[in-house]
């Protein structure tokens, strides 16, 4: 398999550059300028300074105090998305989104019939500059793991290749925080057990790994190894519709609680509505004051569509948070797909997590 991932070099921050050239070579923040605003993308102007994405926006500012903060305009991220699309369907359907922003291609059998999958990222690189004015990284292997790696690996306006010979050499020296589910605190215990580098994990059984990591530990065993062997998926079953939403001020009062979880329903519904999803089970999710963050669920035996069905669950749900001496700081509505439950069973609680989509802000 050949495999290029395409991934925009600070993409809404070079988006909002472009259109306005006075913000050319200045350190930008694209977020809502808020005491509760959170860094969207920083430019490599801003990210010197320490600037990055899901940063808080004072933080950022205290960090830079020159930082601009820009407001987001999601529309015009979403038309060069689409620009990109049109550009990698020029060479296969095999594409697989993983944001407006990146993606990745399967590029085995291509419809230009381009024998090396790097002549071909090295002409998506070039059209994308050409059609948007921006500039793209790829990264090319024969796995996806890999191929996302290598897109990093020379930011920006990069590329890199990872052939098959190479891969065993290239993961030894890895970093573990640069391996595909490897965050802050797997690192931290990784680093515990004496594993810094691809090669360490290598050296660890597999035994080890699983009980130390649960089913990750098997991923973390194939990729040591370069064994990836996910294909790239054009199409997808959405499995849930969410949004949430961090409040300026924390909320502990019945009535504000009352009233944004009331908006919260209806912006839900808009989004099932717009997505037409269905899904049986509703999960709230709290994120207090102090970071602590709980999500509840409820199953029932119904598609959930409309306000009148999903309001009062999300009311019931929400009785079983004490928000009155442990102020609010955010709350998330989601719907996910339960399509097993049968017709006679009971509504039934369940854990479980979604991965809550943010509102656009305005």
């Amino acid at each position: 398999m050949k495999v290029i991932h395409v991934d925009m070099d600070q993409f809404f921050a070079a988006v909002e550059q472009r259109d306005n050239p006075e913000l050319k070579g200045k350190p930008i923040a694209v977020g809502h300028d808020a005491e509760r605003g959170v860094v969207s993308t920083a430019s490599y102007e801003a990210r010197r300074f320490g600037v990055h994405s899901a940063q808080s926006i004072q933080v950022a500012k205290r960090l830079c105090p020159q930082l601009i903060i820009v407001e987001p305009h999601f529309q015009r991220y979403k038309d060069v998305s689409a620009q990109l699309h049109e550009i990698f369907h020029d060479y296969t359907d095999l594409i697989e989104p993983i944001s407006l922003d990146e993606a990745f291609l399967d590029v085995t059998e291509n419809k230009r019939g381009i024998e090396l999958g790097v002549d071909i990222a090295r002409e998506i690189k070039q059209r994308v500059s050409e059609t948007t004015g921006l500039t793209a990284s790829a990264g090319v292997s024969y796995c996806k793991f890999l191929a996302k790696i290598a897109s990093d690996w020379r930011k920006p306006d990069g590329l890199t290749v990872i052939h098959p010979d190479r891969a065993l050499d290239f993961i030894a020296q890895l970093k573990v925080e640069k391996i595909w589910g490897v965050g802050q605190k797997t690192a931290e215990k990784m680093h515990r057990m004496g594993i810094f580098t691809g090669l360490d994990l290598r050296n660890m059984s597999l035994t080890r790994l699983t009980q130390e990591f649960g089913k990750m530990g098997q991923v973390f065993y194939n990729f040591s190894r370069g064994i990836d062997n996910r294909p790239v998926i054009s199409e997808w079953e959405r499995k849930s519709v969410s949004c949430e939403q961090t409040f300026e001020s924390d909320i502990s009062q019945n009535a504000a609680v009352t009233i944004h979880l009331y908006h919260t329903v209806l912006e839900l519904v808009r989004r099932i509505e717009k997505n037409d999803f269905e899904g049986r089970t509703l999960t709230l999710k709290v994120k207090f004051m102090d970071f602590q963050q709980i999500t509840r669920s409820i199953t029932v035996d119904h598609i959930l569509r409309t306000k009148d069905e999903i309001l009062p669950l999300a009311k019931q749900l929400m009785k079983g948070v004490e928000y009155h001496s442990h102020p609010i700081r955010l709350l998330g509505l989601g719907v996910g797909n339960q399509k097993s439950i049968s017709a006679q069973e009971d509504p039934r609680w369940i854990e479980m997590e979604l991965e809550f989509e943010p509102w656009p802000e305005t």
